[in-house]
């Protein structure tokens, strides 16, 4: 195996998909994708909802997306000067989301929030930072004791818990004028309590520290401006990627003019960030959000599916504790462990693809047939785990 871990994408790790000790036969390589089905690289094609890891809201090979990409790449790719539709791009976004007053773009989501933080930290003049969800790979999130992260790095930052309004208002106000930014995922396994959001912009406000909203998996999916319009919170920062451009690389953090310019005075730079084709990507993405009113959809076919998903959980109360996350993005909870690797595997082995956590998403290409094929296939599963 020359790739150490066998792939540079964690959560495709066989061993992250279909738990430890899985067995052989189960998809482990790609081949190709379109729409809502994938193929395996020994020619086997399933049913998918793991959708690229949230980066497919519209599904895979989109013909309007994959046009606009050819036609980047029959333009250079890449080149000397920066791309006209880099400022269009961020035009659009600021018209679509008032909030977005800047926007630097980058490649990855992991880059863009650590764009955010360093532009935090730049603007209050502050280091420490307090996170609530996945915020990629790189030092700034690792929690102390991580493996290759010096703890000088990991001590600047610490956890708080989603939703608790009140622990996160004693973590904020312990943290005071040391405080300069609070990363949070605006939706991590349920919906955002009100009670907390308002907490999240007030004690930032008071600590002159900068909030900022990680809507890597939320962004173009809960609603045309994310979870900032759906929920009604203005943070200072937003990050966005995934669904950005349907798959393809590219992601932005954006907000407030001030916090933003502070990355004149910092360096936050790639050679890549400003290829062509992310960025025509992202143009018809948005394209087809707008035409087709592809959150509005999601919320309903994700609702579809969400509600055969509980009562699939209430039919297997020995089996799966319910169902968490939202219409857009959710997954059985199991009991234990290896009742989630068991179902991913039985899933897989009768043509589905399925997160064992979090998440499942629900694409432009997954209509009602779909939903209803793979809560069959689901309920057959659990019906094979019960007697087994």
């Amino acid at each position: 195996m020359r790739v150490p871990g066998f792939t540079s994408t964690g959560s495709k790790r066989p061993d992250a998909l279909f738990g430890m000790g899985a067995p052989r036969g189960l998809p482990v390589r790609l081949a190709r994708a379109a729409g809502a089905e994938v193929w395996d690289a020994e020619g086997r094609r399933y049913l998918d909802f793991i959708m690229g890891l949230g980066a497919v809201s519209l599904g895979y090979a989109h013909p309007v997306v994959t046009a606009a990409a050819v036609d980047a790449i029959e333009a250079g790719v890449v080149g000397p000067l920066a791309p006209e539709s880099e400022e269009r791009l961020a035009e659009r976004l600021a018209g679509l989301m008032p909030w977005m007053e800047r926007t630097r773009f980058l490649k990855t989501g992991a880059e863009a929030v650590a764009a955010a933080v360093r532009l935090a930290r730049a603007h209050t003049g502050r280091d420490f930072v307090l996170r609530c969800g996945y915020h990629g790979w790189l030092d700034w999130s690792q929690a102390p004791g991580t493996p290759g992260v010096p703890a000088a790095i990991s001590g600047l930052s610490a956890e708080i818990p989603f939703g608790d309004a009140e622990r996160g208002r004693h973590a904020i106000r312990a943290a005071g004028d040391r405080l300069a930014a609070v990363v949070v995922e605006p939706v991590i396994e349920r919906a955002p309590p009100a009670e907390w959001l308002q907490m999240l912009r007030e004690e930032t406000t008071r600590a002159g520290a900068v909030l900022v909203f990680d809507e890597i998996k939320t962004g173009f999916r809960v609603a045309p401006g994310g979870a900032v319009e759906r929920w009604n919170c203005v943070p200072d920062l937003v990050v966005f990627g995934k669904a950005l451009a349907n798959g393809f690389a590219l992601s932005a953090v954006g907000g407030r003019r001030d916090v933003m310019e502070q990355s004149r005075r910092t360096w936050i730079s790639s050679t890549l960030a400003t290829d062509l084709v992310g960025f025509a990507a992202a143009h018809a993405t948005l394209d087809v959000l707008a035409r087709d009113e592809v959150p509005a959809y999601l919320q309903r076919v994700g609702g579809r599916l969400v509600a055969g998903l509980a009562q699939l959980a209430a039919h297997h109360p020995t089996l799966f504790l319910g169902v968490a996350g939202i219409a857009e993005m959710s997954y059985l909870r199991p009991v234990t462990e290896e009742t989630g690797a068991r179902l991913a595997r039985l899933a897989a082995e009768r043509g589905l693809l399925w997160k064992r956590g979090a998440y499942n998403f629900v694409s432009l290409a997954h209509g009602e047939e779909q939903v209803d094929r793979a809560l069959a296939i689901l309920a057959d599963c659990a019906a094979a785990l019960r007697h087994a």
